[in-house]
């Protein structure tokens, strides 16, 4: 049985790795280590996360998914909840997260009518918790879209806040003469951002008019 800790951040300007000190002082106070950790930054929201599937297909059956919170897992709709739980199940994969006290009993040995019993009260709780964390994210979703648009109502919508300190970089490396793509791997920027800045550094560059 190998432990596979999984960490999820929603955007690449929030940190993923928060919980890893976490994850692996439970694993150790269990006699357990951790043997892989895999990390992204991709919504909760969407299925298609490539470093929760490369874990996946790392997995042996009775490997354990470790994760600090159900909401690093899924915050997804029904189906695709239904879909991420079928792989798992597929690959007989055990899910125990820090906030599901039921799923700390998969990391002990036990017999096999204590295992499915503990599998199928785990496996309610996930559903649940999974549900809550949709409509957590569903509230939060509505509640921004109705502040931007009172915001907009009163022409004081500014859009999100620009990263300076992350454009100020991605400035010096398109004035150093660096290739968009490394730009791109090395700050997780969109190419559109990109395009915009290189305008700026264009524009900044361009010799003033001189009227005679």
């Amino acid at each position: 049985m190998f432990v596979r800790a999984y960490l999820r951040a929603s955007t690449k300007d929030q940190d993923a790795t928060r919980a890893r000190s976490q994850l692996e002082n439970f694993a150790k106070e269990r006699g357990l280590r951790i043997a892989a950790t895999y990390i992204e930054n991709e919504s909760g929201a969407k299925l298609k996360r490539p470093e929760l599937f490369r874990l996946l297909a790392d997995c042996q059956p009775g490997d354990i998914l470790l994760v600090e919170q159900v909401d690093r897992l899924s915050r997804l709709n029904k189906d695709d909840w239904e879909a991420l739980k079928r792989e798992i199940m597929n690959r007989e994969v055990k899910v125990v997260a820090l906030d599901i006290q039921t799923s700390h009993v998969l990391l002990q040995p036990s017999d096999d009518f204590t295992f499915r019993m503990t599998e199928a009260m785990n496996g309610m709780m996930l559903d649940m918790l999974a549900a809550i964390a949709r409509k957590d994210y569903e509230d939060r979703r509505r509640r921004q879209e109705q502040g931007i648009a009172a915001a907009k109502a009163k022409n004081k919508y500014q859009g999100r806040p620009e990263n300076a300190e992350r454009n100020a970089q991605i400035v010096r490396m398109l004035e150093r003469g660096d290739s968009w793509n490394s730009i791109v791997a090395a700050t997780g920027c969109s190419r559109s951002t990109l395009s915009r800045l290189k305008a700026r550094v264009v524009e900044r560059s361009a010799p003033a008019n001189v009227v005679s």
